[in-house]
């Protein structure tokens, strides 16, 4: 004979009797809450973006809904989607094949408590440094700390392992992080041009 424990049998009487309960007229509640994308403060656009990402980096290349640029000497791909109201900037660091499993499990610990906003992925046989944030909500300073730490994030691979910002655990990638993320400031006001 089949038993429950008492506990998973009380959470599934309770379930049942919410599932049970008479579900409130849709006339009482209020219609849900809708502004238009141009109305949020600083609701950031494919538009927008496009125009941050010209002040960093004149000679940058627009695909469709991405675009490649350069910074520190890397190629950082900024993809986005209006749609799905998503952000991402990825840059390979080094194909899959023939990394030992000592280092990628460094890589995974990495994510844990060093490159905090980017990320280590593998995808298409690659080693990827990734920052992934919603487009609407995504700052001018969300996305020059995201490149920075992307861009570190890779430049560390293999050593380090850090995007450079509030590194638990130790590590000297900080000043890195910092003198990239002040290039790109000064970039994206127009007071220099490329990185």
């Amino acid at each position: 004979m089949f038993r429950l424990p008492l506990a998973v049998f009380g959470t599934l009487l309770a379930l049942s009797a919410i599932t049970l309960t008479p579900a409130k007229a849709q006339e009482d509640l209020p219609p849900p809450l809708e502004l238009p994308q141009d109305t949020l403060p600083g609701a950031m656009t494919g538009e927008r973006l496009g125009e941050l990402i010209k002040r960093i980096d004149p000679n940058s290349v627009m695909r469709g809904n991405s675009h490649v640029l350069m910074v520190n000497g890397r190629a950082l791909n900024v993809i986005y989607d209006e749609n799905a109201d998503r952000m991402r900037i990825i840059t390979a660091i080094v194909a899959v094949e023939g990394i030992p499993p000592e280092l990628l499990m460094r890589t995974l610990q990495a994510n844990f408590d060093a490159v905090l906003d980017a990320r280590y992925a593998i995808g298409n046989g690659q080693v990827w440094s990734v920052f992934v944030h919603p487009l609407s909500t995504l700052t001018d300073q969300d996305f020059l700390s995201g490149m920075a730490q992307t861009a570190v994030a890779a430049q560390t691979f293999g050593t380090t392992f850090t995007s450079g910002v509030f590194v638990f655990g130790g590590g000297d990638s900080g000043n890195l992080h910092e003198d990239l993320l002040k290039q790109l400031e000064n970039a994206s006001r127009g007071d220099d041009r490329g990185i």
